[in-house]
């Protein structure tokens, strides 16, 4: 760890509640131990008001800035982002097609000196989500497009269900919607065993409200959830605001790369790393991606 990053955190970070550079601490042990049983018994945690509310126009006004370059395409998709072709039995919920038009600004396309990819690159934050997942480490996602994006959620559009394709996830919320957006997941719908197929159904179908959590969240707050067995979603954005959400990607493990397909839908476009991945992706598990 330089100077230099601890620096950069401790003047983004609300270090009086999260203090990220004392890991030995007992104000960081008591953070760390409550996320643990959040995400243990409620399958998320929230670190509310995570970032100083000195820096929290800035942040909304740097992740403001390359939201036009999010690549927007609204299209059919499934919970799964997989093809739904006749290979699926007929009442797989993956032939649920559900309309996706939320957009996703790449990695490369987020500078290197904006406040949400410093944190991302953070040591000590990384240690810090690491130790709250109760993992020895995280690693950034080999994907050059999807380990550290922006996620737009514009005024009429929604991110419909679906899996994350990394074990867990983490964001910061750093512009609320006028209305609506509001996250919503099941908590630990499947796991790495099982997926669950009739749970899942029923939740697309409209008839699983008993497994659907609702989580208001506000600019500055960190959510961390398991976003690969927790299948979740942002309602309908109404009014005249969009939703930006910064989404930090981490994984158990290095040389994780998205699918071509899943891809190809959030960010309209594959690279080589994709191509070459194809067939042989790292993943801990066989579940559908």
């Amino acid at each position: 760890m330089s100077m230099s990053e601890a620096r950069v955190v401790g003047q983004m970070v609300n270090t009086a509640r999260y203090p990220l550079a004392e890991p030995t601490s007992a104000g960081w042990k008591y953070v760390v131990s409550r996320a643990r049983y959040e995400l243990q018994n409620f399958g998320c945690s929230v670190l509310s008001s995570f970032i100083r509310s000195s820096r929290r126009e800035e942040l909304r006004l740097e992740c403001a800035a390359i939201a036009p370059l999010a690549y927007y395409d609204v299209e059919t998709v499934n919970a799964y982002n997989i093809a739904a072709d006749a290979s699926l039995p007929a009442d797989h919920p993956g032939r649920m097609a559900m309309r996706r038009g939320n957009a996703f600004v790449a990695s490369d396309r987020i500078p290197d000196d904006f406040a949400i990819h410093q944190l991302y690159s953070s040591e000590l934050f990384q240690h810090f989500v690491a130790s709250c997942f109760e993992l020895p480490r995280v690693y950034e996602l080999a994907d050059p497009l999807a380990g550290l994006c922006l996620n737009v959620v514009t005024p009429e559009m929604e991110h419909p269900w679906h899996f994350d394709t990394n074990e867990f996830a983490v964001s910061l919320l750093t512009q609320e919607s006028q209305a609506g957006g509001v996250f919503e997941y099941c908590p630990d719908i499947r796991s790495a065993e099982a997926e669950n197929f009739d749970d899942v159904r029923a939740v697309l179908a409209g008839r699983g409200g008993h497994l659907i959590r609702r989580l208001p969240l506000y600019p500055g707050d960190l959510q961390l959830f398991k976003g690969r067995y927790s299948m979740h979603r942002v309602s309908s954005v109404r009014g005249g605001t969009a939703r930006h959400s910064a989404i930090f990607a981490y994984s158990e493990r290095p040389g994780v790369i998205g699918s071509v397909e899943r891809t190809r839908q959030l960010f309209g476009r594959v690279l080589p790393q994709h191509l070459a991945a194809a067939g042989h992706a790292v993943r801990g598990d066989r579940l559908l991606d």
